[in-house]
């Protein structure tokens, strides 16, 4: 991890950003939105994981987003690539290594709401974590025993909620189930979720949450909808259709986290 700390702080040159994005599936256009950007694949960072999937580009990004020092990661691993919840503890050891304090998630999601529509964007306000597993799981200390009681940050959740305002985009709010993977929901599943308290289902951020949280990391995190969940409407979900729908979310997405750094990221 040192090495790749040392890599990382040279190329950046000075710049010391305290926040960092992590983008999820679609939504890779954001770092194309960074000014004076220096650009590192994730192969040229050691133990940075490899992303098969398409339309995460595996790549970082550091430099100014709305005159505020950013990193963002175009592209994560997840648990159904290889069955290791802990796929992206390097990369966040790194990120707090270097001296970010504060992540914000996001991914592209199913809705279990009707009035929450394929393009809105919703703030994850808690999570159920319905995967099986945990990326804490064979933590040789007792620093593993996380508490979850407030994984996203209120400051954060509030300073995004008052930026969605004034940017003029309606921002939902709800409850993120993890599942984990590759296939889509079922249609019983989805009724299940929805039992349980959820308002939106997908594949992957509950790992960085909980390894985030882990590392004292502050955390927010938003889903850009891009189905409905199985059984809401007609036709087979695919990737397709994630990848598709993601930048019309993602362009909402964006004027938010434009507006949140112009206003100041919240103070710890």
């Amino acid at each position: 991890m040192k090495q790749t700390i040392d890599i990382l702080i040279e190329r950046l040159n000075g710049l010391a950003p305290r926040l960092a994005l992590i983008l999820g599936s679609g939504l890779g256009g954001l770092a194309h939105q960074v000014e004076e950007a220096v650009r590192l694949p994730y192969a040229d960072l050691p133990g940075f994981p490899r992303s098969g999937v398409t339309g995460h580009a595996g790549e970082l990004v550091a430099g100014y987003f709305a005159g505020t020092p950013v990193i963002m990661l175009a592209g994560r691993a997840h648990y159904y690539e290889h069955g290791n919840a802990a796929a992206m503890r390097p990369v966040l050891e790194v990120l707090a290594g270097i001296g970010v304090s504060a992540v914000i998630l996001t991914n592209a999601a199913g809705s279990l709401k009707a009035e929450m529509p394929p393009g809105s964007v919703m703030l994850i306000e808690d999570h159920i974590n319905f995967s099986g597993t945990n990326p804490l799981i064979g933590e040789p200390t007792e620093r593993r025993f996380v508490g979850m009681s407030e994984a996203y940050d209120e400051d954060l959740r509030g300073a995004l909620e008052r930026a969605a305002e004034r940017a003029g985009v309606l921002l939902q709010k709800g409850v993120y189930m993890w599942f984990s993977g590759p296939t889509f929901e079922t249609p019983a599943e989805i009724r299940m979720a929805r039992i349980l308290g959820a308002d939106a289902v997908g594949m992957s951020t509950v790992p960085e949450v909980i390894l985030a949280r882990f590392l004292g990391l502050r955390v927010a995190a938003c889903s850009v909808i891009t189905n409905l969940a199985a059984g809401m409407a007609a036709g087979e979900l695919s990737h397709e259709e994630t990848k598709d729908m993601a930048p019309v979310g993602g362009e909402k997405l964006a004027r938010i986290l434009r507006q949140f750094l112009s206003d100041g990221v919240p103070d710890a």
